[in-house]
């Protein structure tokens, strides 16, 4: 093989993969891109549910405002939240939220064998558990993409089209990452 063939064949093989490269980052920028669009959906799925949720509960726990002024913040907090960390840090607090709040109603039968409440749960739970399966595909994704753009070859490519890494879906604050205390309060009278 002489010099003249060598060189389109070279130069054919780096457009090719050039052009692989650029694709597979395209096709998972979209779709991290379309998972977290899945994950903001069910977010606001679930922040839909909590006035219903809330207006149930209000009527058992009137001990318990804290509890539900606590999920009306966190509420209003993921509506104004306008990046991926303060997205994440919204959920997290909801989460955390909804948690308390389930663990108090553990102490009130009445709440507990209420049809409106026990279909809200369910709901909120299956919301949860698909947010959960979403953030997790949407994290797996960001780790291709960054792994990508780190590596060699596939990072010249990146540079190139100026791919940027993506940030996580992750918890920051330490305080958001520990376990919720919950007090319970004795009396029959609730």
């Amino acid at each position: 093989m002489d010099l003249i063939q060598v060189i389109p064949a070279t130069l054919i093989i780096i457009l090719a993969f050039t052009v692989y490269t650029y694709n597979r980052i395209i096709g998972l920028q979209n779709m991290a891109n379309t998972t977290l669009a899945n994950i903001d959906t069910l977010l606001q799925k679930r922040f839909d549910l909590v006035p219903n949720l809330v207006n149930t509960v209000k009527a058992y726990m009137k001990h318990e405002q804290e509890v539900l002024e606590t999920i009306t913040r966190a509420r209003t907090e993921y509506e104004h939240a306008r990046t991926i960390k303060e997205n994440a840090g919204a959920d997290e607090k909801a989460t955390r939220a909804l948690k308390t709040l389930f663990a108090v109603a553990e102490s009130y039968p009445d709440l507990k064998a209420n049809q409106n409440f026990m279909m809200l749960q369910e709901e909120l739970v299956a919301i949860e558990n698909k947010l959960a399966y979403a953030r997790q595909r949407y994290n797996r994704t960001v780790m291709i993409i960054n792994t990508l753009l780190q590596k060699f070859p596939t990072n010249l490519v990146a540079r190139v089209f100026k791919f940027q890494p993506r940030e996580y879906f992750a918890v920051e604050s330490e305080q958001v990452r520990s376990v919720p205390g919950v007090e319970m309060q004795g009396g029959e009278g609730r």
